[in-house]
């Protein structure tokens, strides 16, 4: 096994708390009628939270740099960790969304609802509260590898202020395609595209940006 993958390895068994994996119940925020299911996506990040937290108090870092193993490889494995955590809980957000569209979508309150139903449009939000937990905290986290409180509270704030954003959005006058129950697909999918490709692209920069930062640091 290469040295990443050992790294990644010890995320997984050691690093992370189990209240990660417990928070990444936050999917299933979007069965609850008359709630802001982004919400959900919230609560998985703040379980990634928590595990660099415990890793912190733990000395994880120290422990990690006196290993036999680039400084990057530290960087990846927990790009790595959380990437992995994100993607499985959009899996279920996205399965859960697809269930209860099928199933409850007709019913009481789901159909009178005026917050956001799942669809396309909700699943980029989804990827875009991650790219902001990606930009925010992580590159936060990167510039001392120690801090973490305020990274995550602006992480928190953002997150809050785009969800409300998003609750708005269509309810204004040419955007009603964000929310509407079968029509306007081609927008909403344009909607999911390009936050995946934004999604994409702030993972990459901030895990080469967090690199360079960690080279930095004398620890």
């Amino acid at each position: 096994m290469s040295d990443l993958g050992k790294l990644l390895r010890k995320e997984f068994r050691l690093a992370a708390t189990p209240l990660t994996y417990f928070f990444m119940a936050g999917s299933l925020f979007v069965l609850i009628p008359n709630y802001p299911a982004l919400v959900g996506a919230f609560f998985v990040c703040l379980g990634v939270f928590y595990s660099f937290q415990t890793a912190r108090e733990s000395n994880d870092v120290l422990f990690t740099a006196l290993l036999p193993v680039p400084k990057r490889d530290f960087v990846r494995a927990k790009f790595a960790f959380v990437t992995v955590i994100q993607l499985l809980a959009f899996a279920a957000f996205a399965l859960l969304s697809i269930l209860r569209t099928a199933l409850l979508s007709h019913a009481e309150p789901y159909a009178s609802g005026a917050l956001m139903r799942p669809n396309l449009a909700l699943l980029g939000y989804v990827l875009l509260v991650y790219a902001l937990f990606d930009a925010v905290f992580l590159l936060g986290f990167f510039r001392t590898a120690y801090a973490i409180g305020k990274p995550f509270l602006l992480y928190a704030i953002l997150t809050f202020v785009f969800v409300a954003v998003t609750e708005v959005l269509h309810h204004l006058p040419g955007l009603g395609f964000l929310n509407a129950p079968g029509e306007g697909l081609p927008g909403r999918a344009a909607v999911f595209g390009v936050s995946l490709l934004v999604y994409l692209a702030v993972l990459f920069l901030t895990w080469k940006k967090s690199e360079e930062r960690f080279e930095k640091i004398d620890l």
